[in-house]
């Protein structure tokens, strides 16, 4: 299964600052190369090569770095986002016919994970699948996610050794929930899979290698040592 893939590279990564005043999020180093740039890469090779990237905070820069995709492989369309209206919102700018991936683009994920997620997911009967990490302690506030025999019971669990990470497929059932949200803003991805959970739809829970990804300024640093080290 080949699908298409939505990279969401709109935040304006404001627990970065000041790095993010003057550059994308997504446009900042790991290994001394650009997120996106290492992000793009691991889709082409996982066959994702059809990709929309939805833009808001300093939309240019990051349309003008990705360009048409054809330099990492890959076609590539852009799409922006009125404003910071949440993940599920930026999905719907990207007007993407399901079933799709949604990746965030401030994320490295392991060689190959992406294209074993994928397969994973395949394999699955599910109408959707998120992807964990194991952890120690997962912040039941944000991204601890509970699950029971490789499903998702719950997107935010209390004391669950999952974290999420931001990667999800998104099939027509959730689609569905994505397209009819309400308008409050913002609105996010996990109200949708929530909401299909609850209407008896199964979503699957891959569990997938650590990430690696910029959080807070020193993050640069530590995710960039050994490059520099090397030079």
């Amino acid at each position: 299964m080949i699908l298409p893939a939505i990279v969401l590279a709109a935040g304006v990564g404001s627990r970065l600052r000041p790095l993010t005043e003057r550059f994308a999020k997504p446009l900042l180093p790991i290994d001394g190369r650009p997120v996106l740039a290492l992000l793009l890469r691991e889709l082409a090779e996982a066959g994702c090569v059809s990709v929309t990237l939805v833009t808001g905070y300093l939309a240019e820069q990051v349309e003008r770095f990705a360009g048409d995709g054809s330099a990492f492989g890959l076609s590539l369309s852009t799409a922006r986002q009125a404003g910071p209206h949440g993940s599920a919102d930026a999905v719907v700018a990207a007007r993407a016919t399901p079933p799709y991936l949604v990746l965030g683009a401030d994320t490295v994920f392991a060689s190959g994970e992406i294209g074993r997620f994928l397969r994973a997911f395949e394999h699955s009967d599910a109408v959707g699948a998120i992807a964990v990490r194991r952890c120690a302690n997962a912040d039941p506030g944000r991204n601890g996610v509970g699950v029971i025999d490789g499903l998702v019971e719950r997107v935010h669990a209390t004391g669950s050794s999952f974290a999420g990470a931001p990667l999800w497929a998104v099939g027509a059932a959730v689609a569905a929930v994505i397209e009819t949200l309400p308008g409050e803003r913002p609105f996010e991805l996990a109200t949708a899979f929530q909401q299909a959970i609850d209407a008896g739809e199964r979503v699957a829970a891959i569990e997938i290698e650590p990430t690696r990804d910029l959080t807070a300024p020193i993050d640069l640093l530590l995710e960039n040592f050994l490059y520099l080290s090397s030079l």
